[in-house]
């Protein structure tokens, strides 16, 4: 890869320390060995967890990687995201601090800064991901291309490395839907808007996923004119709808315009602008419009990383949404595993972390450990945070009574009422007091949803939930009092009448 193609924009110095660390423009491809035990392709998080992994246990490992370590979500995703966001929170806050007595004067977002402080923390963070420390572990790095060449070996930098194993963690990029003139307007993506450095006036947003949302509200607390359009009729559609609803309520309470439902028919460049053309089909009636913008943030859809690799070539097996694998996250090439964005429907750092895990014992020892059996949460972090794991309140639905459900209001919960933070809930879907997922909307749902999952991994129970110990005052009360309600619930008519008559008798 050419120097140029290495470039992190903008050229300061936390981005040239970054590239030092994840692509050293000096770095010397080591000479390959005659025969790896693992060969990982791709640096993100998937491919690090595995290769780190492997060669901690003793393993030759190798690692190829096309561009920096550490993937989308040091570099691109979840890293440079929450750090803008953290400065989008101290915003929020302020906005409301008359409501709690505490009168602030017209907050400044210098916009320049709070990007310089992003890079600034990613480059902190690239350490943990640096060439040298993988090197130091015992690990092969190679920068470069790599390419399948028949079933045990792959092509890097014009070197031959043969393996025993082999992991595809070379995960995915934003896709850009098929809207006519896309292709002729300038457009950001999540691997493009951290390059900013001055606030665009107006920002359009393609998708009213969780990077949609995100984006939005953190861009509107800076001071962008805010329009996100989306084809659902809801934001997140993955998400309880009633959550959705509480986020949706936020979002426009702080001025972002949602125009959902609608189908953009084309977008178009009109002198520095570019504008979004919609329609929105009513029950009798459509009515169409657009909306200009100075930047316009693509977050729909994702493409695997496969081009390149061919597959083919070793008898691997994909489709349109990766590399095709077993349960056991294994590729129709018996040697070859995959792990990660370019395998899952789950696209989140921790699923590819825990995946990672199940390809070293499945792929080094024989394993058979599932996929299917990880219990794995999202959040959205948007203010207020909305955290998810296991089925969903359409799963209830849909369960002909086979799972019943349990919601505690934030308004009910004393820490939520005196931080007025009471818009939001804790959601517990339950099979007979066995949790089965659990959806919270609160500041802090990412911090809590932890201790749904751990319950639901180990087959835990309401009644769990209600004998553990939780320190008052907390939000994660909450997750108590769900417990408390499902053991009030076993208290029937007819149990109510034996302890009256007990008590009675033992009086």
């Amino acid at each position: 890869m050419s120097t140029s193609e290495l470039l992190v924009h903008p050229a300061d110095n936390a981005n040239a320390e970054l590239v030092a660390l994840v692509h050293p423009p000096d770095w010397q491809n080591p000479r390959a060995a005659h025969s790896y035990d693992l060969i990982v392709v791709g640096g993100g998080s998937a491919g690090l967890v595995a290769a780190v992994g492997a060669a901690g246990l003793g393993a030759r490992v190798a690692l190829i990687e096309r561009h920096l370590l550490g993937g989308d979500c040091l570099n691109t995703g979840c890293v440079p995201s929450k750090a803008i966001i953290r400065s989008s929170r101290v915003l929020g806050e302020i906005a409301r601090a008359r409501e709690l007595g505490v009168f602030v004067e017209d907050p400044v977002a210098d916009f320049a800064t709070i990007m310089q402080r992003m890079r600034q923390r990613r480059r902190s963070i690239a350490r943990h991901d640096s060439a040298k420390r993988l090197a130091s572990l015992g690990i092969d790095v190679f920068f470069g291309s790599a390419r399948f060449v028949d079933h045990t070996t792959l092509a890097v930098g014009g070197q031959l490395v043969r393996f025993g194993r082999a992991v595809i963690a070379s995960g995915g990029r934003a896709a850009a839907p098929p809207i006519p003139g896309l292709d002729l307007v300038p457009f950001l993506t999540n691997e493009t808007v951290f390059s900013l450095t001055e606030l665009p006036p107006r920002l359009a947003i393609i998708g009213a996923g969780p990077i949609g949302c995100e984006m939005a509200q953190t861009f509107a607390r800076f001071g962008s004119d805010v329009t996100v359009f989306d084809q659902g009729s809801q934001i997140l559609p993955r998400d309880d709808a009633d959550a959705a609803r509480i986020v949706r309520s936020q979002l426009e309470a702080e001025g972002v315009r949602l125009e959902l439902g609608v189908k953009i028919e084309r977008v178009g460049q009109t002198g520095d602008d570019v504008r979004v053309y919609y329609v929105r089909n009513g029950t009798n009636t459509m009515t169409a419009g657009n909306v200009a913008a100075d930047a316009l943030l693509v977050a729909a859809g994702r493409a695997p990383n496969i081009e390149d690799l061919d597959c083919h070539a070793a008898g691997i097996a994909t489709d349109t949404h990766g590399v095709v694998v077993n349960d056991r996250l294994q590729t129709t090439n018996r040697r070859v595993f995959a792990s990660g964005d370019v395998c899952s429907k789950f696209k989140f750092t921790h699923a590819a972390d825990a995946m990672s895990r199940i390809v070293i014992q499945n792929a080094l020892f024989f394993g058979r450990r599932k996929a299917s059996a990880l219990v794995i949460p999202w959040v959205t972090y948007t203010d207020p945070e909305l955290g998810q794991v296991g089925i969903t309140d359409a799963d209830v639905a849909s369960s002909g009574g086979r799972y019943e459900t349990i919601t505690v209001q934030l308004s009910d919960i004393d820490r939520a009422v005196v931080d007025d933070d009471t818009a939001g809930f804790v959601r517990v879907h339950h099979e007979r007091g066995r949790v089965r997922g659990c959806t919270i909307v609160a500041p802090h749902a990412g911090e809590m949803i932890g201790e749904a999952v751990y319950v639901i991994t180990h087959g835990g129970t309401l009644s769990d939930l209600s004998a553990t110990i939780h320190p008052y005052p907390t939000v994660a009360e909450a997750l108590r009092k769900a417990g408390d309600a499902y053991r009030r619930q076993a208290l029937t008519p007819f149990v109510r009448r034996l302890l009256t008559y007990y008590f009675a008798w033992t009086r």
